[in-house]
């Protein structure tokens, strides 16, 4: 999934230590976008590498487009689910659209 909007906040890292012993870094950071409705997402980025790249690249007001995978977990009967990010990268502004040319010759024969 895509969406394209601002970042209007950046949580504070979280880390710790999973049941297989592993150390792990997680960010959260919030987008909005200029829908009417369902324009507020909080977006997850898993992992030391790609913590620190968002942090390098990206601050909050900067307009970007993010490709994420929606997931859902179960824990003791309850579903929690997250927004994780895969890909973030600016927003392309006053990019042209691609024209496509209607000859107005649409027959099938």
């Amino acid at each position: 999934m895509e969406v394209t909007g601002k970042i209007t906040k950046v949580l504070e890292k979280q880390s710790g230590v999973s049941k297989a012993d592993k150390e792990w870094t997680k960010l959260s950071f919030v987008l909005e976008t200029n829908e009417a409705y369902n324009n507020l997402y909080c977006f997850e980025v898993f992992g030391t590498e790609k913590v620190e790249q968002f942090e390098k690249y990206n601050k909050v007001g900067q307009e970007v487009k993010v490709d994420f995978n929606v997931s859902t977990n179960e824990w003791n009967g309850k579903y929690f689910t997250s927004l994780q990010a895969w890909r973030i990268f600016k927003a392309e502004e006053n990019k042209p659209s691609e024209v496509v040319e209607d000859s107005g010759d649409n027959l099938p024969f």
